[in-house]
């Protein structure tokens, strides 16, 4: 099996989803979070800033989290 990397632009991104998802010859990895995944991510961040803003948790200097990077 051989694998391929488009870039689709955003308005077009569903219609060949759908598109590629009907030709039975073709695996579709769509490698994006679930909405239910980006709620949960999204729900996490807010309860550790509230735990930095009270003092319970440090944060870490933008500075050292873009050298790990």
């Amino acid at each position: 099996m051989k694998q391929i990397t488009l870039n689709i632009k955003e308005g077009k991104y569903h219609f060949f989803m759908e598109l590629v998802k009907s030709l039975d010859f073709v695996q579709v990895a769509d490698g994006g979070d679930t909405k239910e995944e980006i709620i949960a991510n999204l729900k996490d961040g807010f309860k550790e800033m509230q735990l930095y803003k009270e003092g319970k948790i440090k944060g870490i200097p933008l500075k050292d989290f873009l050298n790990e990077l």
